[in-house]
């Protein structure tokens, strides 16, 4: 028996009402998604400290949803927007990465090629004996360069800060046989970016520009901050004493191709829209996106079943690839994340240095696709800020005890309460014994990034761990300082009888 015309009709009817209602549908759980996101972002900004960050999420060549949070300036209570710079970090070895693939592509170079080809002085050894370093090994951060080579980056602004970078591996051995396994060093990069200029004959941040950002319609997006003269550039914090602290760092204009992109969430919705293959940008063509998206599993995954690319992490999780990078200066942080299949990109960008930056982008993340997010992240930045200064109110205690007592002991001596006393052999020791404990507690002071922190210089320290750092040293020098003094008091003088 043929249906009848009128079910026909109402089985249209039917299709036509569910295709209505499906546009409402979607928009109903993007809106719920978004208040939980932005519930998430706010409690983790609470808890990190962060002044302020910048998110945005693209999915399907649309941005799908961009804001700000916080303060680009807390001290003048200037909103972070979508128009914010911020320094991005080690998400600029993504674009160094490209530049070299790029000039593969133009027959300029081969990965496989031995560094010195291009760099001929660049000789590095391990346990005396010069090694071959490829393009390749830079790239997938298997050179052998050991990660503590980022404390000897010079402070420069000089137009061949990358040359003097490079140089300073001259005096450092290899820490590993290259390409026998991952060790992540930032000057891998700026190798790399040295590469770059020797073989275009320009400076590194003009290449950059011309053959990435300008194609890219990165207009607002900056090689160094040697090259941003824009009040859109937030400020740059860092924890100490528990709460956010303004910070200048240095210039290290040698470090730009491993980190000092300068951009906003604008312009990176662009960058995520490229690596995602919806932008076919020329000469950016998508197979050489994805060639720099091929990850070296020649080597152990450096992460859990997540391996390196050219300035990527590539990422295996609940059967789907994700695409992401992590970027950490000593004020701003950055995290990307990509999940291809979806064209879904997220990206963060943060004024402070914390790795709440990364968590927060991966819960975003997770919130986007649907799933449960973890609230229990800890940053180490945090946790040792919050340990020292507690010891650094000890110290101050201590300090005003020690302080107070000694000018007491000269109120007594200048009232002839107490008196001043030859030495003998007693009191020799005694302030043997207590000159020898303070040089000790001075001398441990100094010396401890080189016990206990793999030979980092107290400089780097300053530079990158929490404000609360400098406070700690000054506040050990002077409290020993108070202490000796008490103690010499003491010795050297008796109560009157």
């Amino acid at each position: 028996m043929k249906p009848s015309l009128k079910m026909y009709i109402c089985m249209i009817a039917m299709i036509f009402a569910l295709n209505g209602l499906m546009p409402q549908i979607a928009k109903a759980d993007a809106t719920e998604k978004i208040q939980k996101i932005e519930q998430f972002v706010e409690a983790q900004r609470a808890i990190s400290k962060i002044p302020g960050l910048s998110l945005v999420i693209v999915e399907k060549g649309e941005t799908v949803y961009q804001k700000g949070f916080g303060y680009a300036n807390v001290e003048d209570k200037i909103p972070v927007t979508a128009q914010t710079l911020f320094e991005i970090g080690s998400t600029t070895k993504a674009f160094t990465g490209l530049a070299i693939l790029q000039l593969e592509k133009e027959g300029l170079l081969e990965r496989t090629d031995d560094v010195r080809k291009y760099i001929p002085w660049l000789e590095l050894t391990y346990n005396g004996q010069v090694q071959t370093v490829t393009i390749n090994q830079l790239l997938y951060h298997t050179s052998g360069i050991a990660s503590n080579t980022i404390a000897h980056i010079p402070e420069s602004e000089a137009d061949n800060a990358i040359e003097l970078t490079v140089k300073t591996l001259l005096n450092q051995h290899l820490n590993r046989i290259p390409g026998s396994s991952f060790e992540y060093a930032t000057i891998n990069y700026d190798v790399l970016g040295l590469v770059i200029e020797k073989i275009t004959k320009q400076p590194y941040e003009m290449y950059i520009k011309q053959q990435i950002l300008e194609p890219v319609n990165m207009n607002d997006t900056f090689v160094g901050l040697q090259q941003v003269h824009s009040a859109e550039l937030a400020t740059g914090y860092k924890i100490g004493l528990m709460r956010e602290q303004k910070y200048s760092p240095p210039i290290y204009r040698g470090n730009v191709p491993a980190g000092y992109i300068v951009s906003n969430t604008n312009d990176i919705a662009k960058w995520l829209n490229l690596q995602l293959g919806i932008s076919q940008i020329y000469p950016i063509g998508k197979k050489i996106i994805q060639a720099s998206h091929i990850p070296d599993q020649s080597v152990e995954p450096f992460d859990k079943d997540t391996y390196y690319a050219s300035g990527w992490g590539v990422m295996e999780k609940d059967e789907k690839q994700y695409i992401l990078h992590a970027g950490e200066n000593p004020t701003f942080t950055s995290y990307f994340i990509m999940q291809p299949d979806e064209q879904l990109g997220v990206a963060i960008l943060s004024n402070m240095n914390t790795s709440y930056t990364t968590a927060i982008g991966q819960g975003v993340m997770d919130l986007w696709e649907g799933k449960n997010v973890n609230n229990n992240h800890a940053d180490n930045y945090q946790k040792l800020d919050k340990i020292v200064t507690i010891v650094c109110m000890t110290l101050f205690v201590l300090g005003a005890f020690f302080s107070i007592f000694s000018l007491l002991i000269v109120r007594k001596l200048y009232r002839k309460q107490r008196m001043r006393v030859s030495f003998n052999k007693k009191r020799i020791l005694l302030l043997f014994i207590h000159s020898v404990i303070v040089a000790a507690i001075l001398t441990l002071m100094i010396l401890f990034p080189k016990i206990l922190l793999e030979g980092l210089p107290w400089g780097f320290i300053k530079v990158w761990g929490p404000s609360s750092i400098s406070v700690l040293f000054y506040s050990v020098i002077v409290t020993s300082v108070m202490y000796y003094l008490f103690g010499l008091l003491l010795i050297v003088t008796k109560k009157k009888i």
